[in-house]
C-alpha cells in the first residue's frame, strides 16, 4: 500500500503557495508567486524548515515569527509519485493488472484527467503524431477496439486495424501468433491485441520489440478494462479505500472481474462480494490472492442483500461463447441474477451500477434512466484511460 504524505497550504507575507507530494526527509522545489523556494520537511512537521533565497525560517523557533510571517495548515493526503514530464513510462507492456501498484495507478489517473481535457478542449492534439498503432483482434469487439482507435486518433496518431483476425488473417492459414507479431511490429509502433487464449498477451510481449497492450485474452485478463473500472469508481464514488463492491454474473469466465479484483486489492479496507450461479463461481486463484492481500471477500446467493450493502454493483453477462457445446449449463446460469428497478430500490443513493458491456438482459433497460446507472459513463472513461496509456507507452510521462 502507498504511504501517506504531508501536504501543506501556506501563506508567506500574503503570498500563497502549495507544497505537494512531500516525503519525509526529502527535498522538493516549487514556486511561490515566481519566488524560487525549496522545502525540506522532516517526519515531524513542526521541526521542519523553510529555506528561501533570502533567509532561513525555522518553524517552531518563535511563535511570534511563525504567527507574523507564516500561517500553515497540514493535512494527510495520498502520496502521488513525482513523475517527471518526458520521463520513460516504467512499463514496457500492459499485460495484466498485477503490473500496477497504487502509486502508478494514481499517476495514470491524473494523466487520464488531462486526456479528458484534451478530448474536450484540444481536438487537434498532435501528441502522438507520427506514431502508428496496430489493433489485432482475434475475438469480436466494439468498445475496446473503437475506444483504442479513437484514443490514438484523438492524440494525432494513425491506426492499422484488423477485426476478427482469427478468420481474416494468416492465422486462418495456420500462422503462429509469434510470427504474426513479428510481422505486424514491422508496420507499427504499438500493438493492441485481443486473443481467445489465456496467456496469449504474454507470448506476444515476449516476442515483440514494441509495446503490447492486452485488450483481453480469453478468460484470462483485461487490464485496461480494470483500469477504467477503478477510474470510474473513483470518479463516481469519490474514493477507493473503504468501498464495498459486488461482482455479479459470470465470475468464472469474466476476465474483467478477475482483473478488477487484482486492482481493488491495492486499496485499503475493501470488501468484495461474489454473486453468481454455481456453474460460474469465481475461481480459487482470485480468492486466494485476495486472502493473501488481506482483502475481505464473501460469496452470496442473495443479490438484493448484497446490493443494499454495496457502493458498486458490477454486473456482467453470462458468456455463452465460453460454454462450448454445454448450452444446458449456459441456460441454467443465464437470467438468475438481473439488475432491475427492484434492485435499485434497495441500493444506497450514492451507489452505482457498472457493467463492462455488452449487456444482454442482465440489466433491464428501465435501469438506464436512473442516475446510478454508470455503465455508459464507464465506457466513455475507457477513452481517457486508453489515451493515457498510449501516450505513456509511446512518449512517456
Amino acid at each position: 500500500m502507498a504511504s501517506s504524505t504531508l501536504f501543506s497550504m501556506c501563506s508567506l507575507k500574503s503570498e500563497s503557495f502549495d507544497i505537494k507530494a512531500i516525503n519525509s526527509n526529502k527535498e522538493f522545489k516549487f514556486n511561490a508567486s515566481n519566488l524560487p523556494v525549496k522545502a525540506m520537511l522532516s517526519s515531524d512537521f513542526m521541526n521542519s524548515r523553510l529555506l528561501t533565497d533570502v533567509n532561513l525560517l525555522k518553524w517552531g523557533q518563535s511563535e511570534r515569527l511563525l504567527r507574523d510571517r507564516m500561517q500553515c495548515h497540514a493535512v494527510e493526503v495520498e502520496k502521488v509519485p513525482a513523475y517527471t514530464m518526458g520521463k520513460k513510462f516504467q512499463l514496457d507492456d500492459v499485460i495484466e493488472a498485477q503490473q500496477f501498484d497504487r502509486e502508478t495507478l494514481n499517476a495514470i489517473f491524473e494523466v487520464a484527467k488531462k486526456m479528458e481535457n484534451i478530448e474536450k478542449k484540444s481536438p487537434g492534439s498532435q501528441i502522438l503524431k507520427g506514431y502508428l498503432m496496430a489493433t489485432l483482434f482475434y475475438e469480436p469487439s466494439t468498445r475496446t477496439r473503437l475506444s483504442f482507435e479513437s484514443a490514438m486518433k484523438r492524440l494525432g496518431g494513425e491506426v492499422l486495424t484488423t477485426e476478427n483476425a482469427r478468420e481474416f488473417s494468416s492465422a486462418a492459414k495456420g500462422e503462429t501468433l509469434e510470427d504474426t507479431i513479428r510481422t505486424v511490429e514491422g508496420y507499427s509502433d504499438i500493438i493492441v491485441m485481443r486473443h481467445f487464449e489465456s496467456g496469449a498477451a504474454k507470448r506476444a510481449a515476449s516476442t515483440a520489440g514494441i509495446p503490447i497492450i492486452n485488450a483481453g485474452d480469453g478468460p484470462g485478463q483485461h487490464p485496461t478494462q480494470a483500469l477504467l473500472d477503478v477510474y470510474t469508481i473513483e470518479r463516481e464514488i469519490g474514493k477507493l479505500d473503504g468501498i464495498r463492491v459486488g461482482l455479479v454474473g459470470d465470475l468464472a469466465n469474466g476476465r474483467t472481474v478477475r482483473s478488477l479484483a487484482y486492482l481493488l486489492a491495492k486499496y485499503q479496507d475493501v470488501k468484495i462480494y461474489f454473486v453468481s450461479p454455481d456453474v460460474v463461481k469465481m475461481k480459487d486463484d482470485i480468492k486466494d490472492y485476495l486472502t493473501s492481500m488481506g482483502v475481505k471477500w464473501e460469496e452470496s446467493a442473495d443479490l438484493m442483500e448484497v446490493a443494499a450493502k454495496c457502493d458498486v454493483v458490477y454486473q456482467t453477462r453470462i458468456q455463452r461463447e465460453r460454454f462450448g457445446e454445454r448450452i444446458d449449463l449456459y441456460e441454467e446460469a443465464r437470467g438468475k441474477y438481473i439488475v432491475d428497478k427492484d434492485v435499485l430500490k434497495v441500493m444506497q443513493k450514492h451507489a452505482v451500477v457498472m457493467h463492462p458491456l455488452p449487456r444482454l438482459d442482465e440489466i433491464t433497460v428501465e435501469v438506464d434512466a436512473d442516475p446510478r446507472a454508470a455503465y455508459f459513463r464507464q465506457a466513455k472513461n475507457g477513452l481517457y484511460i486508453r489515451m493515457a496509456l498510449l501516450k505513456l507507452l509511446l512518449v512517456g510521462w
